[in-house]
């Protein structure tokens, strides 16, 4: 898509009509699992995010790129309500929909929203408790009491989180005691653990070596198996290693969105190339 002013202005530089250089949008693709429209969103006086329209597809990677403060975080925070928790933030105009429901409806319970969109944060945020615990925590939130099947469930979880074989012989351990990396992954795990149908993931290997920063892109690229994972990072070589589909903002607007391979090969748009090789940014 691209949206407002920016993209329109980089379409006619580019020689590309508007649907040449829009690949991101149009009429809702079978497998689309998100889908934004006409997205205006507001901090207080302070317009964050433009016009923002997108399609995000099921069980693929997609990443937000763009410069600091370009919109990609608020966007990101929008998919699973978390925005509502900041008394400014206030949606304007514009729809999100995710598997056919409008997010605000009057009918959605934000609760239950966070549930099936999972979210993990630029700071690994293990609870202080257990490994086994944090893990357990949604479940147990969500009424589950019968102990067989939360080790069922928590086993699967850190299974699925590429943890189990460090942390199986002491679950009974802090996660505060566990590595950068690890702790990383166990909130992850404790994502999965309620079963979402999409997991956020802002930053999420920022404070991370790049042993770490390996075994979550690993990670991520086995979990789009079963999930939809969108992932905000600064990270050029990140997004190019792990996502499907890049979309690039820029003070706001989404300008470009396609296929990773073209998205950095080939960018429809001058400002893309430029952030991509680090020209501004």
């Amino acid at each position: 898509m691209v949206s407002g002013g920016v993209g329109e202005m980089e379409a006619k530089e580019t020689g590309l009509s508007r649907d040449a250089a829009d690949d991101g949008v149009g009429e809702a693709r079978a497998d689309t699992i998100i889908s934004v429209r006409g997205l205006d969103f507001f901090y207080g006086p302070i317009q964050a995010l433009f016009d923002v329209s997108l399609d995000i597809p099921r069980n693929l990677v997609t990443a937000f790129i763009g410069p600091s403060g370009c919109g990609k975080t608020t966007l990101l925070r929008c998919f699973n309500r978390m925005n509502d928790l900041n008394e400014e933030a206030r949606l304007v105009r514009g729809t999100i929909m995710i598997g056919g429901v409008d997010i605000h409806d009057a009918a959605v319970d934000p609760i239950e929203l966070r549930k099936r969109v999972g979210m993990v944060f630029q700071r690994s945020n293990p609870f202080p408790k257990s490994i086994y615990e944090n893990v357990a925590y949604g479940l147990r939130v969500g009424g589950l009491r019968d102990k067989g099947a939360l080790d069922e469930v928590v086993e699967r979880s850190l299974r699925n989180a590429a943890l189990w074989d460090e942390v199986r012989d002491r679950l009974g351990d802090s996660a505060m005691a566990l590595s950068g990396g690890q702790q990383q992954r166990l909130c992850i795990a404790r994502a999965i653990a309620v079963e979402p149908d999409i997991i956020l993931m802002d930053e999420p290997c920022s404070g991370l070596d790049p042993i770490a920063t390996m075994k979550v892109e690993e990670l991520i690229h086995d979990l789009k198996r079963r999930y939809t994972i969108v992932i905000v990072t600064h990270n050029m070589q990140q997004a190019s290693r792990c996502s499907d589909r890049t979309a690039f903002f820029y003070l706001g607007r989404l300008v470009e969105l396609g296929e990773t391979m073209r998205v950095f090969t080939n960018p429809a748009h001058k400002q893309t190339e430029d952030y991509i090789t680090g020209r501004f940014g």
